[in-house]
């Protein structure tokens, strides 16, 4: 999907927690797309380390949880968790997110703004 956006660009992948933190720290991205079930590491941790050492990446979760708890934890990380998009969403709402994220505004699934 991010493939085909001219406005974003892929610079790196990670197949876990810890590579995902090693990553941002060597490419200092603009924007994170993180899941919270990750192997090694746990996305919220992922990005509670991320918002330490790499404070300019805005962080953008997409993950299957639903559970409001789940994602005001997410939420309130830092002010670099800027959103939340679950994934049965994400064909609607992933570029709505993205662009409101690397806008600087907070994005979340409407699914679950209704219940936060």
């Amino acid at each position: 999907m991010l493939e085909d956006c001219l406005e974003f660009q892929v610079i790196g992948e990670a197949s876990d927690g810890v590579e995902a933190v090693r990553k941002s720290v060597e490419l200092r991205p603009d924007l994170v797309l993180l899941d919270i079930d990750l192997p090694r590491l746990n996305g919220i941790e992922v990005a509670r380390r991320i918002c330490a050492v790499v404070p300019e990446s805005a962080i953008l979760f997409v993950s299957g949880y639903q559970c409001p708890e789940i994602v005001q934890e997410a939420l309130g990380i830092g002010a670099g968790t800027r959103g939340y998009v679950v994934k049965c969403d994400a064909a609607s709402e992933l570029l709505p997110a993205l662009e409101a994220v690397a806008g600087n505004r907070r994005f979340v699934s409407g699914r679950i703004a209704r219940s936060l």
